[in-house]
């Protein structure tokens, strides 16, 4: 890295090294409660760490996982660790089994811990013969001062100093929500390409101040967020996580001019920005990125008036080393929905066959280029189905416009192949977060006996709202095609997260699958029974239950017209399938036949809120694995 501080690096001990003699001064590492670490003291502290480690046995070519709190220890750590052996960093909430796959997949050779981890990667790690090293923190030091210490005799590592450029600096997994999480080894050569793409595309300076809250053990906390600060000459706020009560704090302590964040986090953000107004109007925000998932055309524009800077929404993927395009910073064009341009890489979308398609056509976004990996590690097979002429698919289906703006779909798994109709979940997700009452919606796919799959949508509501399922299918129906209206609403405190913050559409199907195993309770007055026989013989089957759903038992928009048909004929009542698609249980059917079509939230005697029958349907999904009903009175976050 010479003649230019913006030069692509090739290995992190070059940019290290080049920006110590650049600015050795200039502060890079900051962290709530500790001084500034300049970058001249990095170097030094990092190529210290490193002869340290080199002194415990591990060394180039050496594999070390890092199960460490968030915070600038860390960040230090992670530095040091890929400048001269490999890091594998990983989620420190982990637990047995997990750390014994990672251990073991990642072929372990030393494990980093803090001094006094209780984290059950020490006894895994002891039972495979793992080199356990202890981090000691210096709290009275800068920060990310710290002393190592092992009580493994080792003997001196053979191969020390800077790792190469073609030498793996960083090894993670896939987030593994669509198949077993497979190993990505990332060159410094890839760190290298990855970070400068970054800093390119936000023009990052030496005047740039990061305020990270994101978790130091993925691509998008590392390589576009800490990597790419210190390739700019700038600094990097390490704190010890994601608060949206702190993040405020920090805001004002250290006037950030800009932060990175996943849709859940900058939505937490966003529910307690009334409460902030003083810090959010002495911000110096220069902007904001969004990433690892689509954030809501209503959420962004909020999130813009209430932190008055752009919402720079991005794309990326662990294979790349994060960063794959990005939408420019003004005054160059934002597109809505879009993830943007290329950021120095090619990206193309492909056909099944491999071959590229044209402007708007939609297939599998595929990219190539110097911060990609080679591939998987241990997985021939997945390596041959990744790689077509080059080109790494992605498994993302979208589609480029004519400007070359890229537009996410969706994951190729997470598609809704709707009888041969197929339905993006992010373009529910967008379209229901504009519902006044909906805080958070998560549409995803469901099995269906006679379409294949049929469209569902989880609804998190605004701390003292309420909305019925009714509401959201006729909020739905106003503004989609009609195959795109989600035939099962679910109403939820909370939705299932990976733990980088992404949300896990497949999860929650997994989850309503198995809440939908339960008994269904039985039709009781005589208007339900007539309901439900009339269902059961649209349907062909010898019985339906009061909270069993009309499309989860192989009901279609066909079957819905012979039902109006027959509920015309027998009950005299004129009910179009529009109607009927609003109340798709046979207890919702029945209190709105009986004049009670608010009964999901009518009020009981006393004052209460009374549960009506499609709310009692809810409970199969909410009760399993902490995805409960919340009432008007409930906390969201």
């Amino acid at each position: 890295m010479t003649g230019t501080p913006h030069q692509p690096f090739t290995h992190l001990g070059q940019l290290l090294d080049h920006q110590a003699a650049l600015r050795p001064d200039a502060a890079a590492l900051h962290a709530p409660g500790r001084q500034p670490t300049g970058y001249r003291r990095l170097r030094d502290r990092v190529a210290l760490t490193g002869r340290t480690l080199a002194g415990l046995g591990v060394g180039r070519g050496s594999r070390v996982a890092l199960v460490l709190p968030n915070g600038p220890d860390l960040a230090l750590a992670f530095l040091a660790v890929a400048a001269h052996a490999t890091a594998a960093p990983l989620n420190p909430a982990y637990r047995e089994r997990e750390f014994a796959f990672y251990l073991d997949d990642m072929g372990t050779d030393a494990l980093l811990v803090e001094e006094g981890s209780d984290s059950p990667a020490i006894a895994v790690a002891k039972d495979r013969g793992i080199r356990v090293i202890e981090l000691v923190p210096d709290a009275s030091g800068p920060a990310g001062t710290f002393g190592l210490r092992s009580s493994t005799e080792a003997a001196p590592a053979a191969r020390t100093g800077w790792a190469a450029p073609d030498e793996t600096a960083l090894i993670l997994h896939t987030s593994g929500t669509t198949a077993q999480p497979k190993l990505v080894p990332l060159t410094h050569a890839n760190l290298g390409a990855a970070a400068g793409n970054t800093r390119a595309a936000f023009a990052l300076g030496d005047r740039d101040l990061c305020l990270n809250v994101m978790p130091l053990f993925h691509a998008h906390g590392l390589t576009s967020t800490l990597i790419a600060a210190l390739a700019g000459g700038g600094g990097i706020v390490c704190t010890p996580g994601f608060s949206d009560t702190l993040f405020f704090d920090w805001l004002t302590e250290f006037r950030p001019t800009w932060y990175t964040a996943v849709p859940t986090m900058h939505q937490a953000l966003l529910a307690v920005a009334g409460e902030h107004t003083a810090e959010l109007g002495a911000a110096r925000l220069r902007f904001i990125r969004s990433a690892s998932a689509p954030l809501p055309g209503p959420v962004l524009t909020a999130l813009e008036d209430a932190f008055r800077a752009p919402v720079i929404e991005a794309y990326g993927m662990t294979e790349a080393g994060s960063l794959v395009t990005s939408n420019p910073l003004p005054p160059g064009t934002r597109k809505l929905r879009s993830v943007g341009v290329p950021v120095g890489e090619p990206v193309a979308v492909l056909d099944k066959a491999g071959r590229p398609l044209g402007p708007g056509q939609q297939g599998e976004i595929a990219i190539r280029g110097a911060n990609v990996t080679a591939g998987y590690e241990h997985h021939p097979e997945a390596n041959r189905a990744a790689f077509t002429d080059g080109w790494f698919r992605t498994g993302d289906e979208g589609r480029l416009d004519e400007d070359g703006y890229l537009y996410v779909v969706g994951r190729s798994k997470e598609i809704i192949n709707r009888g041969g109709s197929k339905v993006s979940p992010a373009e529910v997700d967008d379209v229901l977060t504009g519902h006044p009452a909906v805080k958070v919606a998560v549409t995803f796919g469901l099995p269906h006996p006679t379409l294949g799959e049929d469209v569902a949508v989880a609804i998190v509501p605004h701390t003292g709202t309420t909305v019925t399922e009714r509401e959201i299918r006729e909020f739905a129906a106003a503004r989609v095609a009609d195959h795109k209206v989600p035939s099962r609403v679910f109403l939820v405190a909370e939705v299932p997260k990976s733990p980088a913050g992404k949300v896990q559409r497949l999860k929650l199907a997994e989850i309503v699958s198995s809440a939908a195993a339960e008994p269904a309770r039985e039709p009781r007055g005589p208007l339900e029974r007539r309901i439900a026989a009339l269902w059961a013989e649209v349907l062909e089957r010898d019985r339906v239950g009061l909270d069993e759903n009309f499309f989860d038992l192989g009901g279609n928009s066909l079957l819905l017209t012979r039902l109006s048909a027959r509920l015309h004929a027998t009950l005299g009542r004129d009910l179009p399938v529009v109607v009927l698609t609003m109340y798709p249980t046979v207890g919702s059917l029945a209190a709105h036949l009986a004049g009670d079509g608010d009964a999901e939230v009518a009020p009981a005697v006393g004052g209460g809120r009374r549960e009506g029958a499609a709310d009692r349907g809810k409970d199969r999904l909410l009760r399993k694995r902490g995805l409960r009903k919340r009432t008007v009175t409930e906390e969201s976050d």
